[in-house]
């Protein structure tokens, strides 16, 4: 399959120097541990940019007879070479305010010397240098193709960290672990390449070398070196080294490198005899070396040490992907020219082609010629009788890239034949534009085929609702399709335990209703409107029902099927037993943070949600529309509404009762309130519908009607911008 190009540079620069690139990551781990240990030996002293270099001389001269050398390393410890009255010669780290010699300088060991031979030039010298370098160019590369395919998959930079769904392992983590670890990756690759630059002497040398003219040196005012201005004005932050002079000759003089400038000085006088800037080379240079290995500070060698676990990982969620990808490609039977049937796959990252392959070997079985693509490399021919379509959305409601020209080829090409379609659209309730694409794929094909079913759309890969839509499919189109579940199966996975708190016992004789609460044992976020799934047989059989927040507790409301899988075995349980399950978030369905009014529209157990929202309310006006069967189906939730009302959480209960002598539906309330509907819209408030899809269907009319007859807009833009809402089954 085609795949953007860049995902495939992505992959090709992966590829070609992966094996570079894992060396110099476990060698970059290892590495990370010497700044580390060098930042807990106690030689450091604290605010250095408060002690001049005239005090921290005078001291050392108080206690030594002479001082060769003083100086500061990447550590901000005190290095000085002195010798004692006894003629000792004494180096190593000193305490600049008390003269104390601390302990000897630190001397990597022979282990890690040998380490820094393989990271820097995997011990082939020159040509491994060179190596290394390209490796870390190429990261950079990779590092930066990344960026721009989450950028595609998010759609906007100020998205960029937003939540990704917990689909698949390594693609999640890759992309989680691939944004929090992009600077420093970045950083360590562009020092990285600079410093093999650096070694070649590609970059230009800039001239830092004294004139001196020594015939012009005084040797009066004579001053202490105490009073040197230039030892006063300077601290040792400032300090780089100072060599001292051998002899007392006019001649003799202090070198002093400063952090940006190397200055010669009169070991008499203190003047200043010659000053050069510090080339920004070497500049550079230094920067690029403590940025690259963490030298000097010990929390960005962790930070350092923790992007290169990333990047091993990156290798191994990289290629597990790539694979996986590989794995569920299947080898057509036909040409494309010589199928009836088409079945057209829209992945990103090739979970979707498992369903897709799944139904094309179900095809094949019944000898149909079945021909399998990508959506991009669609076109229409004489023989194509039937078109289904499989296709996730990408990123904020978009194409993937392999299908990202599927409509616009649509609109461009015209069928000489009747063809059926239908669409089949996977994605996850976590993302607001819930299988966004595959709806505008049925609004394109509906214009130039014939629809043969609705679309149908899965939430995480249920495979419950796929043997939904292919029963459905099968029996438009008179064929027995069966798919064998181990094909399509998978275990669930990353439960959690939920104890059971309350139940009640279903009203028999109204309409067979229970309520049960739930209290995770372990801390887990969730909000009214998320999806609790469950799994009776502990398999990939789900049942979704949704959740009302009542008192940091989960409450359902359950219609009780004399052989519903998922209803006996919730019924069945007691209090006190524990229930493995898992939360799936929903956010396109959570109350509104933004709208002052906010109308619910329920029937049946579709009122869950609201009542943990009602239960939350602080300052919302809420007007809540429920329809049930009987008057008696009320005496479930009339306590909690009741209270609701008696706190003020809910302004207004409109009752509609279907099986009553005077029988009414929600969509009549509706309609009869049309005043209080427009002008709830009007006022940028939100319309929330939870319960049958029948329902559903029948309130939308209505809506529609009320905004057509009474304000100037269409339903689809109140859709579209969140303030008509909906959670439907």
């Amino acid at each position: 399959m085609t795949i953007s190009i860049w995902r495939y540079s992505h992959l090709a620069l992966a590829i070609s120097s992966s094996v570079f690139i894992l060396l110099a990551s476990l060698t970059g781990i290892i590495l990370a541990a010497q700044p580390i240990s060098e930042q807990l030996q106690p030689y450091k002293v604290e605010l250095l940019d408060t002690i001049s270099l005239a005090e921290t001389i005078t001291t050392l001269q108080a206690s030594y007879t002479e001082i060769i050398e003083i100086k500061r390393d990447h550590n901000d410890f005190i290095i000085a070479s002195v010798f004692t009255e006894d003629g000792t010669n004494i180096d190593g780290y000193f305490n600049p305010l008390t003269a104390e010699y601390l302990g000897p300088v630190i001397e990597p060991s022979p282990f890690f010397k040998w380490v820094t031979s393989l990271h820097r030039s995997l011990f082939l010298k020159r040509t491994g240098r060179i190596l290394v370098g390209i490796s870390s160019f190429l990261l950079f590369l990779i590092a930066t193709t990344g960026t721009l395919l989450i950028l595609k998959r998010q759609k906007r930079f100020i998205t960029f960290f937003s939540k990704i769904v917990k689909d698949d392992f390594s693609q999640y983590w890759h992309i989680v672990l691939g944004r929090l670890s992009l600077i420093p990756i970045l950083i360590i690759t562009i020092t990285g390449v600079y410093l093999s630059l650096e070694k070649f002497k590609v970059s230009q040398k800039e001239n830092s070398s004294h004139t001196i003219n020594y015939d012009t040196i005084k040797s009066t005012p004579k001053l202490d070196i105490k009073d040197f201005e230039v030892f006063k004005t300077h601290s040792l932050l400032d300090l780089k080294s100072i060599e001292f002079p051998f002899s007392q000759a006019i001649e003799d003089v202090f070198t002093l490198q400063l952090n940006t400038s190397n200055l010669i000085i009169n070991q008499y006088t203190g003047e200043v005899i010659s000053e050069v800037k510090t080339p920004t080379t070497q500049l550079l240079s230094s920067l690029s070396l403590n940025l690259h290995t963490g030298r000097g500070n010990g929390i960005w060698a962790i930070i350092l040490a923790i992007a290169s676990v990333n990047i091993l990982f990156f290798i191994y969620s990289g290629f597990t992907m790539t694979l996986k990808r590989r794995s569920s490609r299947v080898k057509n039977s036909c040409t494309f020219s010589e199928a009836e049937y088409i079945i057209l796959v829209g992945s990103e990252n090739g979970s979707t082609n498992r369903f897709a392959n799944a139904f094309y070997k179900a095809l094949i079985t019944q000898n149909k010629s079945t021909h399998i693509t990508e959506m991009n490399a669609y076109k229409p021919h004489p023989k194509l009788k039937h078109l289904i379509v499989f296709t996730a959305t990408y990123g904020q409601g978009e194409a993937p890239s392999n299908a990202k020209h599927f409509i616009k080829l649509v609109h461009q090409t015209a069928p000489n034949n009747a063809i059926s379609f239908s669409v089949l659209g996977f994605g996850s309730l976590s993302y607001a534009n819930f299988c966004q694409y595959a709806l505008d794929v049925d609004t394109a094909l509906n214009g130039k085929f014939y629809q043969l079913i609705k679309p149908y759309t899965i939430n995480d890969k249920s495979l419950e609702v796929f043997k939904q839509w292919v029963r459905a499919w099968s029996k438009a189109i008179a064929l027995d399709i069966n798919i064998p579940e181990n094909i399509i199966n998978t275990s669930p996975k990353r439960l959690k335990k939920f104890k059971i708190t309350g139940k009640t016992n279903a009203n028999e004789q109204v309409d067979n209703t229970f309520l049960i609460h739930l209290k995770p044992k372990t801390y887990t976020h969730f909000s009214s409107g998320d999806l609790l799934a469950i799994y009776p047989k502990n398999d990939h059989r789900e049942r979704l029902y949704s959740i009302g927040k009542i008192n940091k507790k989960l409450q359902l409301s359950i219609k009780l099927h004399s052989k519903g899988i998922g209803s006996n075995t919730l019924y069945n349980l007691d209090i006190g037993d524990t229930l493995k399950a898992r939360i799936i978030r929903n956010k396109a369905f959570h109350m509104p943070q933004k709208s002052k009014s906010i109308i619910m529209i329920a029937n049946g157990t579709g009122i869950a949600p609201f009542l943990g929202m009602i239960a939350q309310n602080k300052a919302k006006d809420i007007h809540l529309y429920f329809g049930q069967k009987t008057t008696a189906s009320k005496t479930l939730y009339y306590q909690q509404l009741q209270s609701a009302l008696q706190a003020n959480k809910l302004k207004a209960i409109h009752y509609a009762i279907s099986r009553a002598e005077n029988k009414c539906y929600v969509q009549d309330l509706i309609l009869k309130d049309h005043i209080h509907i427009m002008h709830t819209l009007n006022r940028n408030g939100t319309i929330m519908i939870c319960g049958s899809l029948a329902m559903y269907k029948e309130v939308i009319k209505v809506l529609q009607q009320i905004i057509s007859n009474h304000l100037s807009s269409n339903l689809n833009d109140y859709i579209n911008n969140g303030q008509i809402t909906s959670d439907c089954y």
